[in-house]
């Protein structure tokens, strides 16, 4: 079993495509249920974030996996296949490994080193092992991920071009309308998102923010932690209340993740009317809008006034670079995690082999016991038991060293082969491995990952 990636992001396609593949909170276990109805697939696990939808899935076989996978995007996303391999990207094997590394290190963001796709790996983990979709495989593999990431952000400067898509929108947006001090905005979205642009806004000296969800009690809570510990104006309305809130705004920051507009052209003609009641008439009324798909209605662009400030527009943003300095030793701490990665992955390949011969030869040794026992039944206790217990330390000694020896050399490329010459030279049938490579008892044995990534790079696609 090998990790298969399939991934479509800012990278590899345009917005217009990354709306049709998005992936909300509420469509993602049905999908993860979906991949687990085949048998090719053993875990699954999806990452979406504002500008990418990534299957992680533990196969079988790369081909049956990848049909899998591409047919389940197809159908989700409602694009001909071959629209959607067009804008795709494949990974498997150690390739996947290295891709989610570099992802959870911030390297493949649209803006380089935001640290929000850490905690949206997080999530993806989370929802997919409360289905209990993750098994050993995609558990060892994500919780890596995170901590080659939090590695990177705490050993290099890679941060420093912007905490995240929010600090950029908010840099646009001051180029429209100025300094954000004393401003009023509206954050419509309490998700992690919109917890980001609260605590954004607030170090931007924001005046006022007003919440706005389709849950209150959600909107609430994230007005009240813009206000105790943001120190900020902040209250909450319901998205009844949205209309009003356009009305008096300077800046509007949508993160909702819905499937449609949320903002629409209707809403913002009625809002930009209400602006001569609260002052705001001489002043733009700047969207920055975050979600995928689009929150704002492409046709509220035209409006005059107005100002949107998308996902495609900040992907053309120099802002979102880091320094060379930073991204190099951000890749350089990737590179050693995998090495240390599939150094694991292959010496777990062989710990069920050293487990099966240490059974077979404790096998052999109460066979003779019971042997000479047969031979000299007259033999006393204490005589039998310290002829037992010399066996047993001859057999411990001759083992010690060829076992601790093989996974030493396991864990270097091409290291599957150690354990494959240990199976033949000692006649180690495939099922008694087997028996012994069973999840609690491997586990036990040896804190260690469970599939071998020795595979090369069979993906395609576009780069990461």
């Amino acid at each position: 079993m090998s990790i298969l990636l399939v991934g479509i992001s800012h990278r590899s396609a345009p917005v217009s495509v990354l709306e049709k593949v998005a992936v909300s909170e509420a469509d993602r276990p049905k999908l993860v249920d979906r991949l687990l109805e085949s048998s090719h697939v053993s875990e699954a696990m999806i990452v979406s974030t504002c500008n990418r939808v990534e299957v992680y899935a533990v196969v079988d076989a790369f081909h049956g996996g990848l049909d899998v996978v591409g047919e389940l995007l197809t159908e989700h996303s409602g694009m001909a296949f071959a629209d959607l391999t067009r804008h795709a990207y494949v990974r498997y094997s150690e390739a996947a490994a290295e891709h989610l590394f570099a992802v959870a290190s911030g390297l493949d963001s649209m803006v380089v080193g935001e640290q929000q796709v850490l905690s949206q790996i997080r999530s993806a983990y989370a929802s997919a092992d409360n289905q209990q979709a993750v098994g050993r495989t995609l558990h060892e593999l994500a919780q890596h991920g995170l901590r080659v990431g939090k590695r990177v952000h705490a050993e290099t400067g890679i941060d420093r071009a912007g905490a995240s898509v929010v600090s950029v929108a908010l840099d646009r947006a001051r180029g429209v309308i100025g300094d954000l001090t004393g401003r009023t905005a509206v954050v419509l979205g309490a998700g992690a998102m919109g917890g980001l642009a609260v605590a954004h806004l607030s170090r931007a000296g924001i005046g006022r923010i007003v919440v706005v969800n389709r849950t209150l009690d959600r909107a609430q809570r994230l007005a009240e932690t813009g206000r105790t510990m943001h120190g900020v104006d902040a209250v909450a309305v319901e998205t009844g209340g949205l209309i009003d809130a356009m009305a008096g705004a300077d800046v509007v920051i949508t993160c909702t993740g819905a499937v449609g507009a949320v903002v629409t052209l209707a809403d913002t003609h009625r809002a930009l009317a209400g602006r001569a009641n609260t002052g705001a008439a001489e002043r733009p009324l700047v969207f920055c809008d975050l979600g995928l798909p689009r929150d704002v209605e492409h046709a509220v662009a035209g409006l005059p006034g107005v100002v949107v400030i998308d996902i495609e527009s900040l992907q053309r943003d120099p802002a979102a670079g880091a320094a060379a300095d930073d991204t190099a030793a951000a890749r350089a701490i990737v590179a050693d995690e995998l090495t240390k990665y599939l150094a694991g992955q292959r010496m777990a390949e062989v710990t069920p082999t050293v487990a099966a011969l240490r059974q077979r030869a404790a096998e052999v040794v109460e066979a003779e016991l019971l042997r000479l026992d047969s031979r000299l039944p007259d033999l006393a206790d204490p005589a039998r038991d310290e002829v037992a217990r010399t066996v047993r330390r001859v057999v411990d000694k001759l083992l010690h060293a060829p076992t601790v020896r093989v996974k030493q050399l396991a864990s270097t490329p091409g290291g599957d082969s150690y354990a494959e010459a240990l199976r033949e030279l000692f006649e180690l049938k495939p099922g008694a491995v087997q028996a012994v490579a069973a999840p609690m008892e491997v586990a036990a044995a040896e804190p260690a990952l469970a599939d071998d990534f020795t595979a090369g790079h069979l993906g395609d696609g576009q780069s990461a």
